[in-house]
């Protein structure tokens, strides 16, 4: 009997992701090229942005095609776009590149002369990217200086091309920003006589003067570390430290779909020791110092059709989105002066196993009163790691997966105005049960992630609760007919206290639902590919313009037929 491997792993459409700085191997080794030429960043005044798009149905009458064409509506995303203060702007290009192989852009950045330096009060990356022909989809990323402020994935293109945007606020790399750095970009790819795309970007930042009235986020941090070696040695004076890890599972191997794969005694093509659980740690000279729950990112090519994804992603894969982690509680014992290890590992990688990156910025607040903070590390509790994997075989196989961690730490710092004391819980859990044929021409998920996290720091309280979930099944039936269908959700809500009393919440929704079915194994255009898909993002709170925002996008046959605003 044929074995045909439906979930993507080892399939045509699996991500090739690009050799990052602290990355594993690239999925496809390309030859070597001559590097792109870079060009010269230029600073120039930053045009208006695009208009929002009407808030009615698109196309209003227009009957969607039968079956997928040659062309499609270009990627979009249902997220609001970055808000931008009505003050004088000024652009510089930040990279210019064609993305042919593995051979990373290089240029140099200088900060803008005509919008202040370094007192910005909004700094916005834009990403333009387009592409065309046969091509995977690509993981990238940008760092500046060393500092990764973009984690991306590209859309992969119809034969007529496409062209996509990404957008991202980074007023908190300020510290990077305000002055010259080498520029590094790299989106690894292949291009041959069966996969042709290339894949064109420009990235520019855009830069909002402060009026004296609109002013930075005072989240902004002080210093931007990369964590390019584990031993670092911060300022003496921090009073507030976070990490961020971009963490992404990639590479083209079992890793990339971690949330699918299974202990070693049972029969499916993607093995990991203990099954799929998985977090993201950081410790400190040894000492669990942070935990999160690892997004459930699925690209654009993920779980075996492409066809859900060609308009409208998933949720964050065109915007990696990091995970922070408060180690404030620490700062007292980084703050001595000397170099301390800071490591950042991923729970449940099988041993020798490649196939997370996770490049990590430390963000650090100082106190501006005093040239050393001091303090003390109060408290550490750990719940130990818990959770099992449970198979069961059979004419239908099925893995139970339970997982869950807890940890608090506490501490506190001598400021130059006062003692100030922070504690941080996390706890993260898992649950999830995937059911399989044999051969797996019927494969299926349903899993949930929770994430929690409690940082109170002097009198004010934040709660975070992140839920993220996943249901979804592929088949291959009766004519090598594939379908997927499949619900993605990221969901957030916030609260802040102080004293006790709430003084702000918010809500995050973002909600993905797609159908697909095409013919495998045919060429292209006697595929008769077929797809729904709705994507809803739905944001609250008092940070969001309004305090609303709610966009609904709806294709079918890659036609955008809704477009709406709710809010």
């Amino acid at each position: 009997m044929r074995r045909h491997r439906i979930t993507g792993l080892l399939g045509a459409f699996a991500l090739a992701a690009a050799t990052l700085a602290g990355a594993g191997t690239p999925a496809a080794a390309a030859p070597p090229a001559a590097p792109a030429s870079p060009a010269a960043p230029v600073s120039r005044p930053a045009p208006a942005p695009p208009a929002a798009p009407a808030s009615a149905p698109v196309a209003a009458g227009a009957e969607p095609p039968a079956e997928f064409g040659s062309d499609w509506h270009d990627p979009l995303t249902p997220g609001p776009p970055v808000t931008r203060p009505p003050t004088r702007s000024c652009r510089v290009t930040l990279a210019q590149a064609r993305f042919v192989d593995f051979t990373p852009y290089r240029g140099e950045y200088a900060p803008p002369s005509g919008c202040g330096r370094g007192d910005w009060a909004k700094v916005v990356l834009r990403l333009d990217g387009k592409v065309k022909g046969r091509q995977y989809d690509r993981l990238g990323n940008l760092t500046l200086g060393g500092v990764e402020i973009l984690r991306t994935s590209t859309p992969e293109p119809s034969p007529d091309g496409i062209t996509w945007s990404v957008e991202k606020d980074v007023t908190h790399y300020r510290d990077t920003l305000s002055r010259p750095q080498p520029v590094e970009m790299l989106i690894g790819n292949v291009v041959n006589d069966t996969y042709t795309g290339v894949i064109d970007v420009e990235v520019t930042l855009t830069f909002h003067a402060s009026d004296g009235r609109t002013r930075p986020a005072a989240d902004t941090p002080d210093r931007v570390l990369p964590l390019t070696t584990p031993a670092v040695t911060t300022p003496r004076n921090t009073e507030r430290l976070l990490a961020e890890v971009y963490a992404t599972g990639s590479g083209g191997g079992c890793e990339e779909y971690w949330y699918l794969t299974v202990p070693d005694a049972a029969p499916y093509s993607c093995k990991a020791t203990d099954g799929p659980h998985r977090e993201v740690r950081v410790l400190v000279d040894g000492q669990l110092a942070g935990l999160a729950a690892p997004f459930p990112t699925v690209w654009t090519g993920g779980w075996s059709n492409p066809f859900l994804w060609y308009v409208t992603p998933g949720p964050r894969a065109f915007d990696v989105q990091p995970i922070r982690y408060d180690l404030t509680p620490y700062a007292a014992l980084l703050n001595d002066g000397r170099p301390h290890r800071i490591e950042v590992s991923v729970a449940g990688v099988p041993a020798g196993q490649a196939g997370w990156s996770t490049p990590t910025n430390l963000l650090i607040w100082q106190d501006a009163g005093r040239a050393v903070v001091t303090g003390a590390l109060t408290r550490h509790e750990e719940v130990a790691p818990a959770g099992s994997s449970r198979w069961t075989p059979g004419a239908e196989h099925r893995l139970d997966t339970t997982g869950g961690h807890e940890l608090t730490v506490a501490g506190h710092l001598d400021t130059s105005h006062g003692r100030v004391a922070t504690t941080v819980t996390r706890t993260v859990r898992h649950t999830s049960t995937h059911r399989w044929t044999e051969g797996e021409s019927r494969d299926a998920l349903t899993a949930e992630w929770t994430d929690r996290e409690s940082v109170t720091r002097g009198p004010t309280t934040t709660r975070t609760a992140r839920q993220y979930t996943m249901d979804g099944e592929t088949t291959l039936g009766a004519g090598d007919r594939l379908r997927t269908v499949l619900s993605l959700g990221d969901r957030a809500d916030t609260v802040v206290l102080r004293g006790g009393r709430e003084i702000d919440r918010s809500r995050l929704d973002d909600r993905y639902t797609g159908d697909a079915s095409y013919t495998a194994n045919v060429p292209r255009e006697e595929r008769h590919a077929v797809a729904t898909t709705t994507a809803r993002y739905r944001l609250y709170g008092s940070q969001t313009p309004g305090g609303c925002y709610d966009r609904t996008l709806t294709t079918v046959q890659g036609m955008l037929t809704v477009d709406r605003r709710s809010c």
